[in-house]
């Protein structure tokens, strides 16, 4: 254990930023990062055994496990999981011919945009994501529907108040 501590650089008795740092994060889901991972494996090429490990950097027996074995196996530390993220249903094309449909009608609500943009394209999108494109493309606000200020019934009553 003293072998592998020095190769870490935590001594006994030292006040160690690794172990104050890391032993928050037992128990909880979270993906490790590039360096959390070579840590993992820094320590076990270092000796040291996986409860060993664990108790140093604050991780599972189950994670540091994984991670070395990953590295073992395949040669890599670094995680995939940052690359699964959901298809954006509106790709650069998409964004151009949305930015000709606003250029064409600038007065356009978001609706006629969102349905123009729908009427020709296989897969339909919501409004909610007309609305993150075109924020997206620096078009901020939108025209919202043309609504009378006041009811006819309000206008009623206000005309006999006065």
């Amino acid at each position: 254990m003293a072998v592998a501590s020095m190769h870490l650089g935590c001594g006994p008795g030292q006040n160690n930023l690794l172990n104050s740092k890391m032993n928050v994060r037992m128990g909880k889901k979270g993906d490790l990062s590039n360096f959390e991972r070579g840590m993992v494996v820094g320590a076990r090429r270092a000796g040291l055994s996986i409860s060993q490990s664990a108790q140093l950097l604050g991780f599972s027996r189950t994670t540091i496990s994984r991670v070395y074995k990953e590295w073992c196996e395949k040669g890599k530390t670094s995680s995939m999981r940052q690359s699964c993220v959901r298809k954006c249903l509106v790709d650069a094309r998409g964004q151009r011919r949305m930015g000709r449909l606003i250029q064409a009608d600038r007065r356009a609500t978001l609706t006629e945009i969102n349905t123009c943009y729908n009427r020709g394209m296989q897969q339909s999108i919501c409004e909610a994501t007309t609305r993150t494109t075109l924020r997206q493309m620096g078009y901020i606000s939108r025209r919202p529907h043309r609504v009378p200020l006041i009811s006819t019934t309000n206008r009623k009553k206000r005309l006999q108040f006065a």
